[in-house]
């Protein structure tokens, strides 16, 4: 439609809206409501009409008069733009909290693993410390020499039976000095590390704790499969302890669950009553 007939159209409509208030004197049968609902229609056109008469008037330019339900969609659109944009925001932020959570995730798992080689480390450093010394042999005060606590006897069977009556009859002094009499002059028998385990013995009885702890250690020495030795353990991490060496007895507590796992129960329950003592962790 042109901007001619455009203002054709307008002016003709403005005739007939002039010549309203001739109309407007005439009552409407109100049972005539379509022609009032035409009615109705017709001024709404007109006055759509008279903006687009207005509007090329002024701008010299065809003006397109768009319905109103189109900046509702406009608005709609735009509202929904925003959610969308609102949801990818906290999507890409849950993202981010998950790959944070997942690096902390990994960076515990490393120190974890780090955590239990400098333990086993640690571990394999006590067995060093306590048990390597007595590998190189008899420290000098369980090799010095007979104490004079007891009596030449014939035999190592001997020797060690007579050590052993003394000790169960309270002469611990006696016991001890028979014992390393024992562990000097048959080093190399069967019975020697259990010679030393029982002067640990005579040692701890009396107090003797640094002593005893070195009377321990070579006993156990490369770890035996004997009846004594799972005892001779846990007194060791006894006399550790004794001497305030609780992360040493604690490493030693650990050697001890894994290589004697079937220990008597006594034995076992003093094992876990110097755990406790030590503090050891869990």
């Amino acid at each position: 439609m042109t901007f001619r007939r455009l203002a054709l159209a307008s002016a003709a409509v403005l005739t007939l809206v002039s010549s309203g208030p001739a109309f407007a004197q005439t009552p409407i049968d109100p049972l005539d409501a379509r022609d009032a609902r035409r009615l109705d229609r017709m001024e709404q056109v007109m006055r759509e009409l008279r903006s687009i008469v207005f509007q090329g008037r002024d701008s010299g330019k065809p003006v397109v008069v768009q319905p109103a339900e189109t900046d509702y969609q406009l608005q709609e659109l735009t509202r929904r733009i925003a959610d969308l944009e609102q949801a990818l925001t906290r999507v890409n932020g849950q993202l981010e909290t998950t790959n944070h959570d997942l690096q902390l995730a990994k960076r515990d798992a490393e120190a974890l693993k780090r955590d239990n080689k400098a333990l086993a480390d640690r571990l394999g450093g006590v067995e060093q410390r306590q048990v390597a010394p007595a590998l190189e042999g008899p420290s000098p005060d369980l090799a010095g020499g007979s104490s004079g606590g007891s009596a030449p006897v014939q035999t190592a069977s001997e020797a060690f039976t007579a050590a052993r009556q003394l000790m169960l009859s309270g002469d611990y002094t006696g016991a001890e000095g028979a014992f390393r009499d024992y562990a000097d002059r048959y080093d190399t028998s069967a019975k020697a590390p259990e010679a030393r385990y029982w002067l640990g013995k005579t040692l701890a009885a009396r107090g003797a704790n640094a002593d005893a702890a070195q009377a321990y250690i070579a006993a156990i020495r490369g770890w035996p499969a004997t009846a004594w030795a799972p005892d001779a353990t846990v007194e060791l991490a006894r006399s550790l302890i004794a001497i305030r060496k609780p992360t040493d007895s604690c490493q030693i507590l650990g050697e001890f669950d894994r290589r004697y796992p079937k220990a008597t129960p006594a034995v076992k329950g003093r094992a876990a009553a110097a755990r406790t003592q030590a503090k050891c962790a869990a």
